[in-house]
């Protein structure tokens, strides 16, 4: 079969993604999205606000609004407009000549499954664990999102390990089931902002292990207890609990993109002027390039420049 061929594919289905297919189907690109799938941890479709409860500093939602409810509004706009979105993991990309490969399912294949005049990556980033071996705990104690499991710690004693905005909101979420919420940070004061310090400290539910760092999570077939390190003394604690969520920050998912676009020393992948990366017709969007804000605003509004700054560049190729 012969690979099918698009204007425009948006790697990715965060905001930025819907927004640049948003943007891309209203000026008659045809954009195909190609979400992800959910069984993956890398890229799931509709991004981190999948995994976020109330969202309550985008504009339009004066009362908030859930995550997933926000991204599936998001879904329904770019739908609205003949956006082509499919629930596919792309497993192989070629950036080296136009039109641009893109491969779903068996990387080995010979042919690619499609082929771009231009690509829009908004891969977004994941979780980073704390690489003490928890994973083999996920599912039995061990989390990184709160509004998946946090109603089945109803009563528990629960720890968060992490210091800014995303650790607190998970301890602030968490706090509606657990009994206790005992906020583990290595430092001894938070990276959050004030608004979410305030509310934190004024929550009777949290406690703080400050100057802390977890040494070691204990249970074989489920969390049975978390030991932490005063990172000055080197004194340890063991706390009871029988819930970890991990908070402490994100890596961009450009695994894809190695040896291919420009990133940083931190792999976020390096875009300018505007959204454009060092390949003509490869642009970038949201938090697989931005490591400063972070923010599902500001990630819609870099897919809506992804989107201009392909369709103009589209333009001038003729």
């Amino acid at each position: 079969m012969s690979a099918e061929q698009r204007e425009v594919i948006i790697i990715g289905s965060g905001p930025a993604g819907l927004t640049a297919a948003v943007y891309a189907a209203r000026a008659n690109l045809h954009p195909l999205v190609i979400e992800g799938e959910p069984s993956s941890t890398s890229d799931q479709p509709g991004g981190q606000l999948m995994l976020t409860t109330d969202v309550e500093n985008f504009p339009g939602f004066p009362e908030g609004v859930m995550g997933p409810e926000l991204m599936m509004r998001f879904r329904e706009q770019a739908l609205r407009f003949e956006a082509d979105i499919r629930t596919e993991k792309v497993t192989k990309v070629d950036l080296s000549e136009r039109p641009f490969k893109v491969w779903v399912g068996d990387p080995d294949a010979d042919e690619p499954t499609y082929l771009a005049r231009a690509v829009i990556v908004s891969t977004g980033a994941q979780a980073k664990m704390l690489g003490l071996g928890e994973e083999r705990l996920i599912g039995h104690g061990v989390s990184t999102c709160a509004t998946c499991d946090g109603f089945f710690f109803r009563d528990h004693h629960i720890v968060v390990v992490g210091g800014g905005d995303s650790a607190i909101e998970e301890a602030m979420f968490l706090s509606k089931f657990a009994e206790t919420v005992t906020l583990v940070h290595r430092r001894d004061e938070l990276r959050a902002s004030k608004i979410m310090q305030d509310r934190i400290r004024a929550n009777p539910k949290i406690r703080f292990q400050w100057d802390s760092a977890v040494e070691e999570v204990v249970g074989d077939n489920s969390v049975e207890a978390v030991v932490v390190k005063d990172v000055h003394t080197g004194e340890l604690t063991r706390l009871e609990v029988t819930g970890l969520f991990v908070a402490i920050g994100h890596t961009p998912n450009t695994w894809l993109f190695e040896d291919q676009l420009d990133m940083e020393d931190s792999g976020y992948l390096v875009t300018g002027p505007g959204t454009q990366t060092n390949i003509e017709g490869v642009f970038a969007c949201g938090d697989v390039q931005d490591h400063t804000y972070r923010q599902a605003i500001t990630a819609a509004g870099s897919g809506c420049m992804a989107a201009i700054d392909a369709e103009r560049w589209l333009e001038a190729q003729g």
